[in-house]
């Protein structure tokens, strides 16, 4: 089934979008697209907060750690607490979504990590990895291969891989090449990825 895709205006920005389970690997490293070095100068650091998503602390911090690992221009950091997110993680009884980025510094960043995958059997590392691939202006690619970590749901709930794949990297690193501009939703208004 093909993901629902619905724009709404600024007070309800909503985009519908797949799933992504993706495979927990035990390393979360694979090869940086060719051309994709980047200088210290270039990086784009945004702060997350996690103390909202209960029961997805580990999951979390192994999807910023494969992001971390497999760009070099955006650098995801725990916020120190009592200072503002970029990102905001939030446990949730529904199906994972996203707000669709790229997210800026100073940005309103949110991941819903939803118990009704995990529910299915879809990996929490993955889920965490692929929602924060939405925030770094990632779609799905659905139907997808489990290599993918945008293919979602579709590459089924055996599917552990948390790792951007070649394509999916240089996308993150063109998204954030030099600071470049992106366009955002107008102030008050969301992009959301729902991956169900």
């Amino acid at each position: 089934m093909l993901p629902c895709i619905r724009l709404a205006s600024a007070a309800a920005t909503v985009v519908a979008v797949a799933l992504t389970t993706a495979p927990a690997a035990n390393a979360f490293s694979a090869p940086h697209p060719t051309g994709a070095q980047s200088t210290a100068a270039a990086v784009v650091t945004l702060r997350y907060d996690d103390s909202r998503a209960t029961g997805w602390e580990a999951a979390v911090t192994a999807g910023v750690a494969s992001w971390n690992t497999n760009v070099d221009n955006v650098k995801l950091v725990k916020a120190s607490p009592g200072t503002r997110a970029d990102i905001q993680f939030v446990a949730t009884s529904g199906w994972p979504q996203a707000t669709l980025g790229p997210v800026r510094p100073g940005g309103r960043g949110r991941i819903e990590l939803g118990s009704q995958a995990v529910a299915l059997g879809h990996d929490k590392t993955r889920i965490a990895a692929h929602e924060i691939g939405h925030n770094l202006g990632l779609w799905d690619t659905k139907p997808g291969p489990c290599s993918q970590l945008m293919s979602g749901s579709s590459a089924g709930a055996t599917c552990k891989n948390a790792i951007p794949d070649a394509a999916e990297q240089a996308q993150v690193e063109a998204a954030y090449a030099a600071r470049s501009t992106s366009v955002l939703p107008a102030e008050g208004g969301v992009l959301v990825v729902d991956d169900q």
